[in-house]
């Protein structure tokens, strides 16, 4: 394993960023990795802290700012965690699994663990 890579169902363009924060607040946007990553207003310390934990990066892309190999590794179904290795890149979490989550950086670095 060289590298997990974490892909966002939202855009990283300002009106992308902002049409999820106001979606989400109003309970018509969701995204499991957000969750995950982030809080209210910024990233929460608690996913830097069990990122920071792994043996290897982990890299956060949006839909619309993933390298090709990325985007065509997730094939359209976002939020994903791909793990990326001498085999090249493949499907570490889908987002039913990132879901089940519940939001904690831990339980999604456990699910990492319990995938290997």
């Amino acid at each position: 394993m060289r590298e997990y890579i974490g892909v966002y169902d939202a855009n990283a363009t300002l009106w992308g960023e902002l049409s999820y924060w106001v979606g989400a607040r109003l309970g018509v946007r969701h995204c499991a990795l957000c969750e995950v990553t982030h809080g209210l207003m910024r990233r929460k310390a608690e996913w830097d802290r069990c990122a920071a934990g792994l043996a290897v990066p982990f890299t956060l892309y949006h839909r619309d700012d993933a390298p090709a190999d990325v985007q065509a590794a997730a094939a359209g179904a976002y939020p994903v965690v791909l793990a990326r290795s001498d085999r090249g890149l493949e499907v570490a979490l889908s987002a039913t699994q990132i879901e089940a989550c519940g939001g904690s950086p831990a339980a999604l670095i456990a699910a990492l663990g319990a995938g290997s």
